[in-house]
């Protein structure tokens, strides 16, 4: 079951990304880190009611931000369409206990379906370079890898950003 989450799950998801970090990290993976995300991303995301939560046995197993919100470092990159009408996906995780189950494939497939549902022109994202298995799940379904962008709170490392036209 996909939902809403609301300021109640904060607590629940901040966890989850907090593991997801260390669970990279034991792989080599610097992508998350205690910069980001953090509480403040997920409150502004609820608050702006984007942030969805899928449950396993009515416990959070992971979440995604589905947004309208286009950030500043995104506005040089030359998108395959124009800047409007598109959303834009934020902080997928799942519980590392929980991956492997497809519960990242059926967000997507919410946030995908949402987008069509909603007649958004196309949905964009970004993604660590140095996460080989992140770009190819993004990849099988379809997204185009575009231009380098840099979050140096994050890592010296580009992100992939990527871009399914509907």
């Amino acid at each position: 079951m996909i939902r809403k989450a609301t300021t109640k799950d904060i607590d629940a998801i901040t966890l989850i990304t907090k593991a997801c970090a260390k669970h990279m990290q034991d792989q080599g993976i610097f992508q998350w880190n205690e910069v980001y995300p953090n509480r403040e991303a997920f409150e502004t995301d609820v608050e702006r009611d984007e942030l969805y939560v899928i449950l396993q046995n009515e416990q959070i197993a992971g979440c995604i931000v589905i947004s309208t919100f286009m950030d500043e470092i995104y506005k040089p990159v030359q998108w395959l369409t124009d800047n409007e009408n598109n959303i834009y996906i934020h902080r997928l995780a799942i519980l590392p206990e929980t991956q492997g189950k497809g519960y990242a494939r059926q967000l997507m497939d919410f946030a995908e379906q949402y987008a069509i549902d909603n007649n958004y022109t196309s949905i964009r994202l970004d993604t660590f370079s140095q996460n080989p298995r992140n770009q190819k799940f993004y990849e099988l379904r379809g997204y185009k890898r575009l231009e380098d962008i840099y979050f140096p709170k994050q890592s010296q490392h580009p992100f992939y950003c990527y871009e399914l036209v509907l």
